[in-house]
């Protein structure tokens, strides 16, 4: 794992990959160029308000693909290219984006296992000449040593995001230092798993959910119930040899990078709260038993987390949020709409089946379903756009293209595109 104390900023903003033409939006790189040039420190979080007709669509300040992801999509695509007749596989879904992973398979790549790493095939009908492609997400250490037992070295088209092993080392930095890792993460998703993998190779390691199941977490650091219930209760959530008693009184908080940063700040907030009280703690002897390792999201949640709280700041009709189902920071930019104002989350411009219906997930059933009239009467219609790290600029644009379609709006995107390119010189 190769250490990333030096990963500056700078580097995001002089790093440009090649990522394949049809992911890209003529209308919004030219929206994101003018706002980049204006406010180059990132500090303005208001949207861009773009005028069609009688439909106002209020785009959030930052959205879409974040440096991992383009990333992951270099490195992929450059491994199909360089491997022409091998066999190429994914260790599973590269990003949470249902249309790169599609094209990932037209172009005959085959995933090894699904987002829930439940086997698609088996590892003996894997031999030393094939090539195995990491996903951004990361992957666990068993799984890396597995992969090398077949004769495939995982780090030749390794795409783990380098914010995740940036987690990774703070976890691994802590735990040398004594403490045992709280990772705040969704147990079943790819990235907590690669990060609970990689945590507990050097110190007890255990995953909260959410901050109800960090208070349940608290009544065993105090005592309050008996320690043998916790193996019960987070079964599958611990690293092997946990022990109760003494893994509590030292804790230090990471969490997955795409988690909400409110929540994840709220979970280390409460348990510093409860080192202090159950210990009896002063500010110069916190660290004594809780360590301060700020918070690990990644640049590109905050600042997509941020923008979305602008936008919110804008009177508005309703929201569209755009990304993968499975998508774990999408999820989050849903929630926070949703808090607001009516909210759909939607894969794709196919999912707006007429001026009347609209396909989308609720993440509360967990289900896909349709809402008819979700186009209220107003003039005009204000719609805030936002989507997730995963999703392509050019699946946004066809959204909005879309969204105009059924509402009677024309909209030229080229004459649009064209008049933010010429502001933006």
């Amino acid at each position: 794992m190769s250490s990333l104390s030096n990963f500056a900023g700078s580097d995001r903003l002089m790093k440009s990959f090649n990522v394949p033409v049809h992911y890209r939006s003529s209308l919004v790189s030219a929206i994101k160029q003018k706002r980049k040039a204006a406010d180059k420190l990132k500090k303005d979080f208001t949207p861009t308000i773009l005028e069609i007709g009688n439909l106002q669509v209020i785009l959030a300040r930052h959205f879409g693909f974040c440096y991992g992801v383009e990333n992951a999509i270099e490195i992929s695509f450059r491994a199909v290219a360089e491997n022409p007749g091998k066999r190429i596989f994914l260790l599973g879904e590269m990003i949470h984006n249902p249309g790169v992973n599609a094209d990932l398979l037209a172009m005959g790549v085959k995933f090894i296992m699904d987002t829930s790493g439940n086997m698609l095939m088996d590892w003996n009908e894997l031999t030393a000449d094939d090539i195995v492609i990491i996903p951004a997400f990361g992957t666990t250490l068993e799984l890396e040593a597995k992969l090398r037992s077949l004769g495939i070295e995982p780090t030749k088209y390794e795409t783990t995001c380098p914010f995740v092993e940036k987690v990774w080392n703070r976890a691994e930095k802590i735990g040398k230092d004594g403490y045992t890792i709280v990772v705040h993460g969704k147990p079943n998703h790819e990235e907590t798993r690669a990060t609970f993998s990689h945590s507990k190779a050097n110190t007890p390691t255990v995953v909260v959910k959410d901050i109800k199941q960090t208070e349940r977490l608290a009544m065993y650091i105090t005592g309050h119930v008996p320690a043998e219930e916790f193996y019960t209760e987070f079964k599958g959530q611990y690293s092997e040899g946990f022990d109760v008693t003494l893994d509590l009184k030292r804790v230090g908080v990471v969490n997955q990078t795409t988690m909400l940063a409110s929540e994840t700040q709220g979970i280390a907030d409460y348990l510093k709260q409860v080192m202090i009280s159950h210990y009896n703690l002063t500010d110069s002897s916190i660290s004594e038993h809780f360590a301060d390792t700020r918070d690990t999201l990644c640049y590109a949640t905050n600042d997509n987390q941020s923008a979305v709280q602008g936008m919110l700041e804008t009177p508005a009709d309703i929201a569209i949020v755009i990304g993968g189902y499975n998508s774990s920071n999408t999820s989050h930019l849903v929630e926070l709409c949703e808090e607001k104002l009516p909210t759909y989350f939607i894969k794709d411009e196919h999912c707006l089946l007429s001026p009347n219906t609209i396909r989308h997930f609720d993440l509360h059933s967990y289900t896909e379903k349709e809402t008819e009239n979700f186009i209220p009467d107003a003039q005009p219609l204000r719609v805030m756009i936002t989507s997730g790290a995963s999703c392509p600029d050019a699946l946004v644009e066809r959204v909005i293209e879309r969204l105009a379609e059924i509402t009677g709006n024309e909209a030229p995107i080229e004459a649009i595109a064209e008049s933010w390119s010429t502001a933006a010189q």
